[in-house]
């Protein structure tokens, strides 16, 4: 059930369309989140021990989660709030098109300030909003355990304009502390960085991505088994419409195709 009336959802939007983000304070419930750590706890372990993370910067890992249990939660990616702002700022109709995570540990460093999608036009000014990227921690995020630090506003700049902004000083970098519970919801195109993480305990931020309903990233994927898929709401399956359906996810293939993050 939504939390919020429609013009509550619009003031979002039109902040969003402002930021470039928006944050909604707890708003998923701690105790599911609290089963998402637990359960990625071994993933976390398994997939370093096996060197088969995308290394997003020294000791920070990208991980993909596997679309099944807790993970393939509805209440989650379907939660009707965040849909409503997605919708009012990417279109109607979007596609779910990334479930996954980035971790810093103890020893990460500051990654260079970068987007995570180029402009879909060369030389021609931002369009509207094509990509976001849902984000919610597994933790709370303090200045110890590495906030993500964004800019304002620079998802409707040039790639160029807004890089030149940054290297003069002129755009301030904003951390953005969360509890557990809270959901940020940005466009991916704004300048931003992961810090380091001070602490001997990870911080795992899950990434959810939508995109408008043409848009298409070979190599941002999620493999949703027969048998999950089958046991989706309709609302949930339309999301997933252009997503690989397969037989099981297979627990020894786990090469992570979304290497080039950075643009």
């Amino acid at each position: 059930m939504a939390r919020f009336p429609a013009n509550q959802l619009d003031e979002y939007a039109a902040q969003f369309e402002r930021d470039g983000l928006v944050v909604l304070k707890n708003h998923f419930p701690v105790a599911t989140l609290e089963s998402w750590r637990e359960a990625f706890a071994p993933l976390l372990a398994e997939r370093i021990a096996s060197n088969a993370t995308a290394v997003r910067g020294e000791n920070r890992h990208y991980i993909t989660l596997p679309f099944s249990g807790v993970f393939a939660d509805e209440r989650i990616f379907c939660d009707p709030d965040v849909l409503g702002i997605v919708e009012r700022v990417a279109g109607d109709d979007p596609v779910m098109c990334q479930l996954a995570t980035d971790t810093p540990l103890n020893g990460s460093t500051f990654q260079d300030i970068h987007r995570d999608t180029p402009a879909l036009f060369d030389g021609i000014a931002e369009t509207p909003s094509f990509q976001l990227a849902v984000n919610f921690p597994l933790c709370d995020v303090t200045p110890e355990n590495g906030p993500f630090e964004t800019t304002l506003g620079t998802h409707r700049m040039r790639a160029e304009e807004a890089m030149d902004a940054w290297r003069e000083g002129r755009l301030p970098l904003h951390a953005i502390p969360m509890e557990l519970g809270d959901v940020m919801i940005r466009d991916v195109r704004a300048l931003h960085r992961g810090t380091p993480n001070h602490t001997d305990l990870p911080r795992p931020m899950v990434v959810i991505g939508y995109s408008r309903s043409w848009y298409f990233r070979p190599e941002v994927h999620i493999d949703v088994p027969v048998d999950v898929y089958q046991q989706l709401s309709a609302r949930a399956k339309r999301l997933l419409r252009y997503m690989p359906r397969v037989e099981k996810i297979d627990p020894g293939h786990s090469t992570e195709h979304y290497q080039k993050f950075a643009y």
